[in-house]
């Protein structure tokens, strides 16, 4: 067997020419992978933070009547007492805030923007004091100022829906929408802020007003749809979800713990599907990598006919010569993955 490794060396340096350039397509093509891979890889973390730092939180606490009718905001299914959420929190030393979403019709006024209009949003009302330790939009302002505590006309805006309405900080619009109970409300904020952050679906979307306000403007009586949770990054949050499960069905059995992962599973089903294309280019890149080596290496056993004639002739077993190719071919794999490999790292 050494002898046999030996004479496969000794081919691999015999025809330099033809192991480089073979090298350097399999070297080549994995260095591509990597980089392409690599880069998917952290657009695909970048997206998932982005996504629990401006849109789902690492958990999220909904009643299971809101849940099954999620799509469709009802307010009669909101949580009528977080106090006694948010206290159970703060003792487990969790941050958390509280969230009320509705849809509603916003109404744009010629005066301000040219023409009269309206269309539906997605509302989102928070607690300006505790809503920046869970979600980071302290750092995205970009034109105007934040909601403060108890402001009753005040509204923030996502950048790209500000670019598209043509919004500026002071313009008025009015709020029509349904209350808890089912009455029609309208009421006039003026725009106070625009944000612009990472995520492009809050860009394009946000519309975010203080939950004093909405608690008026809808009776909502202190209720409130969600409490939104932070966790450390690499909080176990399968063991969090589970042991605030148990306390919380003391307070309301109805309650629920959802974790960023079930907010977030079409993302998930999307990324899932992306990984599976990854995978289809590695397995090409290794086809390639297989066609160049085998081209390599019958061109070698048609160009060394006479060798390998000389070599029986000599006593050397067939299987013999076959593991000095396969030896051959697999040095040429070698030196190719291991300058891919360093090449890809740098």
């Amino acid at each position: 067997m050494k002898f046999i490794l030996e004479l496969a060396a000794k081919n691999l340096l015999r025809y330099k020419r033809r192991t480089i350039i073979t090298s350097i397509a399999i070297a080549m093509g994995l260095m591509m992978y990597i980089f392409v891979d690599s880069l998917l890889m952290g657009a695909n973390l970048e997206s998932m933070r982005n996504l629990k730092w401006y849109e789902t939180a690492s958990l999220r606490v909904h009643k299971e009547s809101y849940w099954e009718e999620r799509m469709f905001l009802p307010l009669e299914s909101s949580i009528e007492n977080p106090e006694a959420v948010l206290d159970l929190l703060a003792k487990e030393g969790i941050t958390a805030t509280e969230r009320t979403v509705f849809a509603a019709d916003m109404i744009l006024y010629q005066e301000d923007f040219g023409e009269d209009g309206n269309m539906t949003v997605q509302v989102t009302a928070i607690n300006p004091e505790t809503d920046f330790s869970v979600y980071r939009f302290k750092d995205t302002l970009l034109e105007g100022r934040f909601l403060q505590k108890g402001e009753m006309d005040g509204v923030v805006l996502g950048s790209w829906f500000a670019e598209d309405i043509g919004a500026k900080v002071g313009y008025w619009v009015t709020f029509v929408t349904r209350g808890q109970g089912g009455f029609y409300e309208a009421f006039d904020m003026r725009i106070v802020g625009i944000v612009n952050c990472p995520n492009p679906n809050v860009n394009r979307t946000l519309v975010m007003m203080d939950k004093d306000a909405a608690d008026l403007y809808l009776a909502m009586e202190g209720a409130v749809t969600s409490i939104d949770i932070l966790l450390p990054e690499k909080g176990d949050l399968a063991s969090v979800s589970k042991m605030l499960q148990a306390d919380l069905s003391v307070i309301d059995p109805q309650l629920r713990v959802f974790t960023w992962e079930d907010l977030a599973h079409d993302y998930l089903a999307l990324l899932e599907a992306k990984q599976g294309g990854t995978g289809l280019i590695l397995f090409l890149v290794f086809i390639i990598a297989a066609v160049g080596v085998s081209n390599t290496m019958l061109m070698a056993m048609f160009e060394r006919m006479r060798e390998i004639g000389m070599m029986r002739a000599l006593g050397m077993k067939d299987r013999d010569i076959l593991f000095s190719f396969l030896f051959e071919a697999g040095g040429i794999g070698l030196v190719g993955s291991l300058v891919g490999i360093l090449l890809g790292v740098l």
